[in-house]
């Protein structure tokens, strides 16, 4: 999957930092292609006519307010999310690390797969909470922010509503992985040239085509699931989703029996043109804000430019480099003060 590097010139708050603010961005800008997505595959009205006439029913419908529902409590649970993932993936790497601490391509995705289930149970409420607000019409509220989604779902159907359809998440992490490592065991052969060459562009590009695979792969689970979040006997029309069910396995029947296999894809367009300008703008929003913490590390001269400044070892960590930077400092102060006692 497309990821930010690791700059061991930042420090974790730093990393930590630049990830969310590139995370919230991209995810506030791509927001109307993310409810498009969800709407589609819930099954309510809006997308019953094709992928550019939702945007107009959601518009003449909610208005301009319905293409950012959600994006709130999608954006706060970018945090716990990259933590966990971040904290599980080290972990689970470092216990299939060989001798020479070396990592197998097909490892790596697994652990990745792994982190990604162990993250998605710590935040699970929250996109339950994101899938209710996008599908209900914001100008005729069932639920109104993200604490109030939580408690009245907890209230009115119980704790369990909020891990509905969390089974999928788990079922579709294979298929997710096996997505990623057939791009990535293939890429010397789409460029014609090693891994160890690629160019940021060629990675940019790696990326994407991982994620278009991986999420195309274990779509219908997707789908699935949201149906399942959106369901509930105590909203209108059931939630708006477009068929009934009891279960998972259910959920899958009713929906190949009464909308057809291809169904199980439905949002896949908007699912698909939002990975370009969303990895797009996460590496771009990324690279912007680790400038700014390099400049003031002191790794680079200006926050506008990656030019290095003069007679700084760049292999040194931030903390490491402070401590140079605070020696050589009193080394200077201390010169400073006998040549200024020699001279009476």
């Amino acid at each position: 999957m497309a990821s930010v590097k690791k700059d061991d010139r930042l420090t974790r708050s730093q990393s930590f930092l630049c990830v969310g603010f590139a995370g919230f961005f991209s995810k506030t800008v791509t927001s109307p292609l993310e409810v498009v997505k969800i709407k589609s595959q819930v099954g309510t009205f809006h997308c019953k006519r094709g992928f550019w006439q939702s945007f107009l029913l959601i518009y003449q419908n909610e208005g301009l307010r319905g293409f950012w529902k959600g994006n709130l409590v999608s954006c706060l649970r970018l945090f716990p999310y990259s933590a966990v993932h971040l904290a599980t993936y080290k972990k689970i790497v470092h216990l299939h690390m060989d001798e020479l601490g070396f990592i197998s391509q097909w490892r790596a995705i697994f652990a990745g797969g792994l982190a990604g289930v162990a993250a998605a149970l710590v935040t699970y409420p929250l996109e339950v909470a994101e899938t209710r607000l996008i599908v209900q019409n914001c100008r005729e509220p069932t639920y109104v922010g993200v604490v109030h989604t939580l408690s009245k779902i907890s209230r009115n159907e119980g704790l369990l509503a909020l891990y509905r359809g969390f089974s999928l998440t788990v079922l579709g992490a294979f298929p997710f992985s096996v997505g990623c490592y057939a791009v990535y065991m293939n890429l010397d052969k789409l460029w014609q040239e090693p891994p160890s060459r690629f160019s940021s562009l060629q990675n940019f590009i790696n990326g994407c085509l991982a994620a278009g695979v991986a999420q195309t792969l274990s779509y219908p689970f997707e789908t699935v699931k949201r149906k399942m979040q959106a369901q509930s006997a105590r909203l209108p029309h059931f939630g708006g989703v477009d068929v009934h069910f009891n279960g998972v396995t259910d959920c899958f029947i009713q929906v190949v029996r009464n909308k057809g296999v291809l169904s199980l894809w439905n949002g896949l367009t908007a699912n698909t043109i939002k990975i370009v300008p969303y990895f797009g703008l996460l590496f771009t929003c990324f690279e912007m804000c680790k400038q700014v913490c390099l400049y003031r590390n002191g790794y680079i001269i200006s926050p506008l430019s990656y030019k290095l400044a003069p007679g700084v070892d760049q292999s040194l960590g931030p903390y490491e480099l402070q401590e140079v930077k605070r020696y050589l400092k009193n080394r200077n102060f201390g010169s400073g003060e006998s040549s200024f006692g020699n001279r009476w």
